[in-house]
């Protein structure tokens, strides 16, 4: 029971308190700017411009929705939230050249991106395919006395928890490199910010990598926790 407790306790301090510490840095520096010129918008759309994606386009995620700012590989599209797409707040800015990051991660055809990718596109049916089997193994078991269900449950289960593990982990080198070595270089080499907010700019780089590294480490917990309570 001490055990159970004390994963449960350290499962929270992995999900929750990076994400907790990265929204504080983010609303900390949410305001607007009052030396920057252009929205997160504008300043997307001139960094689209100077590197050359004519072919990415721009778009405003709705107020409400679950979905955050991010660059989608499959439509070729930059997708940031109205706060940052209408905002000149240093978090706007930095969010902005963050996922333009990833647009020249594609546009470069930087490998781990391109891996990434795949990995989601066929992630999606595989897991489609475990929850079928785990839905029907309580009706092929009393049907089919074989330990092949066994098998087909182990197997099923280890897809829907497995999955997660790898698409984190993948997740990681993208993300690094598209705040470390995209982000950070653009904004200091276009001289967009002066140095003490380029050192403001690392450090929201710097929480939102932190929620990438617990969600790998709580996706392995689970995976782990998973596995132990089948070996029982």
């Amino acid at each position: 029971m001490g055990v159970v407790i004390i994963g449960v306790v350290l499962l929270a301090l992995i999900s929750f308190v990076p994400q907790w510490w990265t929204q504080w840095v983010l609303k900390k520096h949410s305001q607007p700017h009052p030396s920057l010129a252009g929205t997160g918008a504008e300043f997307a759309q001139h960094l689209l411009n100077k590197h050359g994606l004519d072919d990415v386009r721009l778009e405003e995620i709705p107020q409400g929705s679950v979905t955050g700012d991010h660059y989608d590989p499959i439509d070729k599209v930059v997708r940031l939230s109205s706060a940052n797409y209408h905002s000149n707040s240093l978090t706007a800015i930095v969010t902005t050249a963050h996922e333009i990051g990833h647009a020249i991660q594609h546009q470069q055809h930087y490998e781990p991106l391109l891996t990434r990718t795949e990995m989601v596109e066929r992630a999606q049916w595989m897991q489609k395919f475990s929850g079928m089997a785990l839905l029907a193994t309580p009706i092929l078991i009393p049907l089919l006395h074989t330990p092949m269900i066994g098998l087909i449950t182990f197997g099923a289960g280890f897809i829907a928890m497995g999955i997660p593990v790898l698409i984190h982990l993948s997740t990681l080198p993208v993300e690094f490199d598209a705040s470390y070595k995209r982000a950070l270089p653009l904004l200091e080499q276009g001289d967009y910010l002066d140095k003490q907010d380029m050192a403001r700019a690392r450090h929201i780089l710097t929480a939102c990598a932190f929620t990438y590294v617990s969600a790998s480490l709580a996706s392995l917990f689970n995976l782990w926790r998973w596995f132990s309570g089948w070996r029982r």
